[in-house]
């Protein structure tokens, strides 16, 4: 009965989980972040290039 009890007392594993979903949503919301910034450079270096191209 007390290792039980010991097993259900020990928070350890939770917080390293909880600490691990906090890293993987901030991941996905930079990979996302990037990812918008990246079309938009891809757009203005495209734009720069076809100007300079035209002049």
């Amino acid at each position: 009965m007390q290792t039980i009890r010991k097993i259900f007392r020990n928070n350890k594993g939770a917080t390293a989980i909880e600490y691990g979903l906090i890293a993987a949503l901030i991941a996905v919301a930079a990979i996302a972040a990037m990812q918008g910034l990246g079309n938009n450079l891809k757009k203005t270096f495209n734009n720069v290039s076809s100007n300079m191209i035209a002049t």
